[in-house]
């Protein structure tokens, strides 16, 4: 009786020790699953992070053609002319600097070199296009003459270049995916809006250079219809545009100061006033607008890290 009470303790004993390493064991495989998933996590918010900085900073390359085009124009009209050949050096390396950074990668850019084959087969278009509407760039920069031949060929060569840029960004868009929680979209749509604010400056300039004025206005009151319907779908959402309704306060708060800045820019390109006061008061107003529009991507493209 002793004997089998001995054995009947050894096998409990032994159960006991058993099931003590598997839940050891499964103490050890859950901490290691927890530490896969860690890991996984924070691998995909770096991918987050990069595609939310490639399409913020690819899409800023749209708006660059269209503000380097205005300070031309600027320039032509005998706007602060020092002050937008600066503006236009600057713009030119800006634009320079992310298309290399795009492609090769740029640590000081926070982007990692592209790898899709059809994106940087788009890019070396872009490339090609940057080419030769940088020949517009330097002459403008270094004082040489702008009249009204040199303006009209910068009209004619800035849209193939804002074209095929804003197909590259596209492409960035879809290479996404998911992996911004549908976020994408609205980094790259916000980030079209500062693109925009340049735009119509653009074309303003263009009506005022009398350069193809009938169809300039008629793309003038495209682009304002445009922004105007896009800043309504980032705040209250837009279906045919893949936005949702901003829910974050601060964004929405971000949203009304543009608003109030576009009214009154609104206000002018409507009226399209371009006389010489016209004209300053233009590039008084684009810029802060333009400043303010940056300030939402950023926060977009935040809340891209956080999603």
């Amino acid at each position: 009786m002793k004997s089998t009470q001995t054995i009947l303790q050894l096998i409990a004993t032994i159960f006991l020790f058993i099931i003590s390493i598997n839940i050891q064991a499964a103490t050890k495989t859950e901490l290691l699953q927890a530490k896969i998933n860690a890991l996984v996590a924070e691998e995909l918010g770096k991918i987050n992070r990069q595609m939310g900085v490639v399409i913020n900073l690819s899409g800023r390359q749209r708006m660059l053609t269209q503000k380097m085009s205005k300070e031309i124009l600027l320039i032509y009209h005998g706007i602060d002319v020092k002050k937008n050949r600066t503006n236009l050096g600057r713009s030119a390396l800006m634009f320079a600097k992310t298309l290399k950074g795009l492609m090769n990668g740029d640590k000081t850019l926070n982007l990692s070199p592209t790898r899709d084959k059809d994106i940087l087969k788009q890019m070396d278009v872009v490339s090609g296009l940057w080419l030769s509407f940088s020949k517009n760039v330097l002459p403008a920069i270094s004082g040489e003459k702008v009249d009204l031949a040199f303006i009209e060929k910068v009209a004619k060569e800035n849209l193939p270049l804002l074209k095929e840029m804003n197909k590259a960004v596209g492409m960035y868009e879809k290479a996404a995916g998911s992996d911004l929680n549908d976020l994408a979209a609205v980094v790259n749509l916000s980030g079209r809006q500062r693109m925009l604010t340049q735009k119509m400056a653009k074309e303003f300039l263009l009506i005022a250079a009398q350069v193809d004025e009938k169809s300039n206005k008629e793309q003038l009151k495209k682009t304002i219809a445009l922004f105007d319907r896009t800043l309504k779908g980032l705040r209250d959402g837009d279906p045919s545009q893949g936005l949702s309704k901003t829910e974050e306060p601060i964004v929405l708060k971000q949203l009304a100061v543009i608003d109030k800045l576009w009214q009154e820019y609104k206000l002018l390109l409507i009226n399209l006033d371009i006389s010489k006061e016209g004209l300053k008061k233009l590039a008084k107003l684009n810029m802060p607008l333009l400043k303010e529009m940056n300030t939402a991507v950023k926060m977009y493209e935040v809340l891209s890290d956080d999603g």
